[in-house]
C-alpha cells in the first residue's frame, strides 16, 4: 500500500480521498449525539455575534472535518515538494498527514486547533521561504498577522509566536526590522480587536485576554489506556524516522537541515503549549500533526525493507479503526 503513495501520479489523490473515509469509518458508524465545536475563543467572541456551537449536526461535522482533513493534507503535499523536503516528490506526506489526523477520536471532528493548522501550513511554507529571499520584511509582518490571527481561534497558538523569532535565528542574518515587522504584524489584529472591545464598552477587559499565557504548567496530565495503545507505534515509528533522517541529515542540502530543525522547534513548542487551557484537550496536539507527518514521510519514502515498512503501517491503521469501533 505504501508504495503506491511513493509516486506522484495524480490518481493517487482518489486513494487519499478513500483512506479519508476509512481512517473515519468507525467514528461515524459510532458518532456521538451531540458535538460542540468552538471556533474561536471566548475573548474573540465578539467577532462572531452568532451562536454556533451546535449548528451542525454530529455527522456532518465529522464528514465536514475530513473533507478539511483532505484539503489540509494536500496543500501540505504541495509544500513539502515545492521545497523538496523529502528529496523526491511523492504523495506521502498527505497519506501521513490524513494518517495522525485520524489518530485519535477528539481529531476526528472539528475543533479549533483543526482549523489552525491551515495557517500552520500557510506559516511555514513562509518560513521556508526566509532562506532565500532579499527582503523578507513583508512576509514577516504577514507571519505576526497569521499568529495573531491563530490566536483569536485557538489561545496557545500565540505561543508559535516564538518560532518566528527561532526562524528567524536559522535562516537569517539579525536585522532588528525583520523582527519588528513581525511584533507590528502581531499587534495589528490585536490593535482592531481592542478597537472592538472599545466599541463595546470592554476595553478594561482586553488586558486579561493573555493571563491563561502565564498559567502553571501542570505536573500531571490524564491520559486512559486506549491513548497510550495508540501512541506504542506512533513512537517506534517516529524514532525510526528520526533516526532515518539523521542517517542523511548532513548530506542534504543547508536548506533541508535548517527547515527540519524548525520542524523540531515548532513540534515542541506546539506540543508543550497545550497547558493555556484550563482543561487538558487531546485535540489540542492537531497542531503536531504537521511535522510529525512530515517526518513520517521521510522514513516511509525512503525506507527499503517493505514487509516491515508495510506491516508498521497496517499495525497503525488498524489500531486507528480497531480502537474507533470500541471506545465508546
Amino acid at each position: 500500500m505504501i508504495n503506491i503513495f511513493r509516486s506522484y501520479n495524480p490518481i493517487v489523490i482518489l486513494w487519499l480521498a478513500v483512506l479519508v473515509f476509512v481512517t473515519r469509518i468507525g467514528y461515524l458508524v459510532n458518532v456521538p449525539d451531540r458535538l460542540e465545536f468552538i471556533f474561536v475563543e471566548s475573548f474573540s467572541r465578539l467577532l462572531v455575534p452568532v451562536s454556533y456551537e451546535y449548528a451542525l449536526s454530529p455527522f456532518f461535522n465529522v464528514l465536514l472535518a475530513a473533507l478539511l482533513v483532505f484539503i489540509q493534507a494536500l496543500l501540505l503535499n504541495t509544500m513539502v515538494n515545492y521545497f523538496n523536503l523529502l528529496n523526491r516528490p511523492s504523495y506521502m506526506p498527505a497519506l501521513m498527514y490524513i494518517t495522525v489526523s485520524a489518530l485519535f477520536t477528539p481529531f476526528l471532528r472539528l475543533s479549533a486547533p483543526l482549523i489552525c493548522n491551515f495557517l500552520v501550513i500557510w506559516m511555514l511554507y513562509k518560513l521556508f521561504s526566509l532562506y532565500k529571499g532579499n527582503d523578507v520584511k513583508s512576509t514577516c509582518y504577514d507571519l505576526g498577522l497569521i499568529v495573531a490571527l491563530g490566536s483569536l481561534i485557538y489561545l496557545p497558538f500565540s505561543w508559535v509566536f516564538v518560532v518566528i523569532f527561532i526562524a528567524l535565528i536559522i535562516f537569517r542574518p539579525f536585522n532588528w526590522r525583520e523582527w519588528a515587522a513581525v511584533i507590528i504584524g502581531y499587534a495589528t489584529v490585536f490593535f482592531f480587536l481592542a478597537v472592538v472591545y472599545f466599541c463595546n464598552d470592554r476595553i478594561g477587559r482586553f488586558s486579561t485576554i493573555w493571563l491563561p499565557l502565564a498559567g502553571k504548567f501542570p505536573t500531571r496530565i490524564s491520559i486512559n489506556n486506549y491513548t497510550y495503545s495508540l501512541l506504542i507505534p506512533v513512537v517506534v515509528i517516529l524514532v525510526i524516522s528520526g533516526y532515518k533522517l539523521q542517517q542523511g541529515f548532513f548530506k542534504s542540502y543547508v536548506h533541508i537541515r535548517k527547515s527540519f530543525q524548525l520542524l523540531l522547534v515548532y513540534f515542541v513548542v506546539a506540543g508543550l503549549s497545550f497547558y493555556v487551557k484550563p482543561e487538558f484537550q487531546l485535540n489540542h496536539f492537531l497542531l503536531c500533526a504537521v511535522p510529525v507527518a512530515i517526518t513520517f514521510g521521510y522514513y516511509f519514502l525512503h525506507a527499503t525493507s517493505r514487509w516491515f515498512y508495510e506491516t508498521l503501517y497496517f499495525l497503525l491503521v488498524a489500531g486507528i479503526i480497531y480502537f474507533q469501533f470500541n471506545t465508546f
